[in-house]
């Protein structure tokens, strides 16, 4: 292999390892979502579950979308809004 077929074939790795990654952080974040409204605890304002997946979804990125790193950051915000509109986890442990 030459060199530009393998900085193809690493370029090609680490875009599907991002987009797993933000994959991943999606269904977390609907998961998170559901289990609160099922507890019927607030889940924040509604605008950043469904931004989130818009911008996701949508081909229209601040970076170019082979790399998933600006739909990661903005999927991690609104996981870490949700989780703030409800309550905190119990610490498990010996007390």
């Amino acid at each position: 292999m030459d060199t530009t077929t393998t900085l193809l074939v690493i370029a090609a790795v680490v875009a599907a390892a991002l987009l797993a990654v933000a994959v991943g952080l999606l269904v977390r974040l609907v998961r998170a979502r559901r289990t609160l409204r099922r507890a019927g605890l607030p889940t924040g304002p509604r605008w950043v579950f469904w931004g989130a997946v818009a911008y996701l979804l949508l081909p229209t990125d601040l970076l170019p979308d082979p790399v998933y790193l600006d739909d990661i950051g903005v999927l991690l915000l609104a996981l870490r809004s949700l989780r703030t509109a409800g309550p905190l986890p119990r610490e498990t442990g010996g007390s």
